[in-house]
């Protein structure tokens, strides 16, 4: 359950307010003094490329940013974690896309 409280506390956005900006940058529900950004500013990247792979210890998921007038994706950011992490981010997306659309109406793929 750790795991999941965890990625919970680092993905979920927090809506506090009827009045919701669409266009306002999402606000992150954190704990205090429980996220150190490891003494420097959190850095802020636009996906909308993904790659997921696994082994039986560990799920590897890459993110970038595809460019359609080259056909090509440029990755920037690899993460590592455990099969346990990578299914308790699963349960947090899922959870986060179901408050969106509560908010904002179906998300179309």
């Amino acid at each position: 359950m750790l795991c999941q409280e965890l990625a919970s506390i680092l993905l979920t956005e927090k809506i506090n307010s009827p009045n919701i900006n669409p266009m306002a940058p999402p606000r992150i529900n954190h704990r205090e003094g429980k996220i150190s950004p490891a003494g420097r500013e959190i850095e802020g990247r636009y996906a909308n490329f993904f790659k997921v792979g696994h082994n039986a210890f560990e799920f590897v998921i890459d993110f970038g940013q595809y460019f359609p007038e080259t056909d090509q994706a440029e990755l920037y950011t690899r993460i590592v974690t455990n099969p346990s992490y990578a299914k308790s981010l699963l349960h947090t997306l899922e959870e986060s896309i179901y408050r969106y659309e509560e908010t904002f109406g179906s998300i179309k793929t």
